[in-house]
């Protein structure tokens, strides 16, 4: 059974950085991609950044690009995501997710597509 841990969350100021790492065990195979979303109080769950584990491909929704990184180190099965400039919007849970399946590039935004997923880090960012 595939689990995953997220870390490194906690309350920021504005303009400030955080980092968040995700580290998945118990897989026993080969998996496509991890994803970053995040879900803020009264709001949807919204893709933030995803990586492929295979050719590094990186994928981010408009509101963070130029402010965060998402990195994978496929040694240690961990996905980071450098989050900077941080803003109060960026206030949310955020969770890690794991697309075990290369379903076509767009799937890959879809929180829906995912098969696994974290517990979930709270992100504060006070103005």
């Amino acid at each position: 059974q595939v689990q995953l841990v997220e870390s490194g969350g906690g309350l920021v100021q504005a303009g400030g950085s955080l980092r968040l790492s995700c580290a998945a065990s118990g897989r026993t195979f080969s998996s496509y991609a991890m994803g970053w979303f995040r879900q803020a109080p009264g709001k949807e769950r919204e893709f933030v950044a995803a990586i492929t584990w295979s050719g590094g491909s990186t994928y981010y929704t408009d509101s963070v690009k130029g402010r965060f990184t998402i990195s994978r180190d496929n040694a240690k099965n961990t996905v980071y995501l450098q989050m900077n400039s941080l803003k109060p919007e960026d206030t949310a849970v955020y969770y890690c997710a794991e697309k075990f399946v290369n379903t076509g590039y767009r799937d890959t935004y879809s929180s829906f597509r995912y098969d696994a997923w974290g517990q979930g880090t709270q992100v504060t960012v006070s103005s």
